[in-house]
């Protein structure tokens, strides 16, 4: 393979001729190969960091500590960056230690090696642009890197908040066509009180649609960056004009709400707003966990579980029993629920782990956040047309539940008395005969009233009953 010779603070070493990144992405290639997984796999990482240096640059070249030529050829590469250019050239694994110097500096070596091109230079000539002097000036990785994920994140967040609106819609378009199927609820595995069908979708919609607000919540905490704060915070090696005008640049860049934080130290250890992010993901979740085994319960059987909806089929169940379909989509996403709810503790201790004026873990917590974000709306995408879209009822089951169940006997307590309505459900419970059976054989109430109580009306939502004669206690 043709390579070129590089130099660093070690020394001299080769690099890929083709190869857009430099020498130190080339050393972090050698020394982390942990996860599999490079910067290239989170596109919305590359265009943040190609939008903090060109924001960067912009404010330089408005201090006049970058010539024309230069931050215009910075700017442009960045350009082509975020439309998507060169992304294969992110290789750096996004587990690494550092602090993430080995990901800032593939931006800055990529970043610089295109502007090199623009002006007519070959790559590794950085004595006409150079990787640190130029493309990371007035920067450091502690605020440029932290700043960039901010923004990755905020930018993850916009497809899953998409994947959450579209599975409630289609969860409340489930409750209105199941709006008039009577059903038992039950709680703690035991028939409760009567529902409809449509009622039950309804509340899965409303779960999961509250987490977009506090999704949000999360993003706007994460549009305060500690950009212009460099090494530790105290602004080392800026022009004291620099931070406010980067950060300027960034929001026009992104079109984010990006504000400056008010203590820049303070800002550059605290991992505050990622432990909150992963906390609504953590939310979500769980929400989405327990929507799959709630489906997977009410899909149970066919024969011998609940059997009151039918999942459709996706694929054979068995490799030995014929005719077997499992609720393979709803295990899929458990599954998903668990990874992220797993790693919200990775975060959460490796946010812990910040010591003095920085946090060198940072790179797990990238690496996480943007995963899960990617995980949670796969997974709900998939729920969503895979499985929630072609749900179907069984109403017969669903009525034969209802009719067979004591637990219609808790709408009889305020008009027979909770001893009667005990002894009615104990003595159904044993004999099989049904509540309405033998509240008619005590004389507990007459038929029109038996008939007002327990319609469906009357049951599923707060109705007020008159004229159905004293209650009995």
């Amino acid at each position: 393979m043709d390579t070129r010779i590089e130099h660093d603070l070690l020394g001299d070493a080769p690099v890929p001729a083709h190869a857009w990144y430099g020498i130190q992405t080339q050393r972090a290639l050698e020394n982390f190969s942990l996860s599999g997984t490079p910067i290239s796999a989170f596109p919305e990482l590359i265009r943040a960091l190609a939008r903090v240096k060109a924001a960067a640059a912009r404010a330089n070249h408005g201090l006049g500590l970058l010539c024309d030529s230069k931050a215009s050829a910075i700017v442009a590469a960045c350009d082509d960056i975020i439309q998507g250019a060169l992304h294969d050239q992110f290789v750096v694994d996004l587990i690494q230690g550092g602090a993430g110097t080995s990901t800032n500096m593939n931006a800055n070596e990529v970043i610089a090696n295109l502007a090199l091109a623009k002006l007519g230079h070959g790559k590794g000539e950085y004595r006409h642009l150079h990787p640190n002097n130029d493309v990371n000036c007035s920067q450091s990785t502690n605020d440029a890197y932290p700043t960039a994920a901010r923004l990755g994140m905020v930018e993850a967040a916009v497809p899953l908040k998409a994947a959450i609106e579209a599975i409630c819609l289609s969860l409340e378009a489930k409750g209105r066509e199941f709006g008039h199927i009577l059903k038992m609820g039950r709680t703690q595995l035991q028939d409760a009180v009567p529902m409809t069908l449509g009622q039950e979708f309804d509340a899965f919609a409303a779960s999961l649609k509250s987490d977009i607000a506090r999704i949000d919540d999360a993003c706007k905490e994460l549009c305060v960056v500690n950009l212009g704060g460099t090494a530790i915070g105290t602004g080392i090696n800026t022009h004291p004009a620099y931070g406010v005008l980067a950060v300027k640049a960034l929001a026009d860049i992104t079109g984010l709400p990006v504000t400056q934080a008010d203590n820049l130290i303070d800002a550059t250890t605290d991992m505050g707003a990622f432990v909150t992010l992963s906390s609504v993901l953590k939310r979500l979740a769980v929400k989405l966990s327990k929507l799959s085994n709630d489906l997977r319960l009410l899909s149970s059987g066919p024969r011998t579980g609940l059997g009151e909806i039918r999942l459709p089929a996706m694929q054979p169940g068995s490799s030995i029993m014929p005719g077997k379909v499992n609720p393979v989509i709803p295990e899929a996403v458990n599954q998903v629920a668990f990874q992220v709810i797993g790693t919200d503790m990775t975060i959460t201790m490796a946010a812990e782990a910040a010591q003095l004026q920085l946090n060198a873990m940072e790179p797990v917590i990238v690496y996480n956040l943007l995963n899960n974000c990617a995980l949670l709306t796969r997974a709900i995408a998939m729920l969503d047309s895979r499985c929630i879209q072609g749900i179907e009822a069984n109403e017969a089951k669903c009525e034969q539940h209802l009719n067979t169940s004591i637990g219609i006997v808790t709408a009889l307590v305020p008009h027979i008395g909770y001893e009667n309505a005990t002894r009615i459900a104990g003595e159904a419970l044993l004999s099989g005969a049904g509540v309405a059976e033998l509240v008619r054989r005590d004389g507990l109430l007459s038929d029109d009233a038996l008939s007002q109580i327990l319609s469906p009306a009357a049951m599923v939502t707060p109705v007020e009953l008159t004229g159905l004669g004293a209650k009995t206690h």
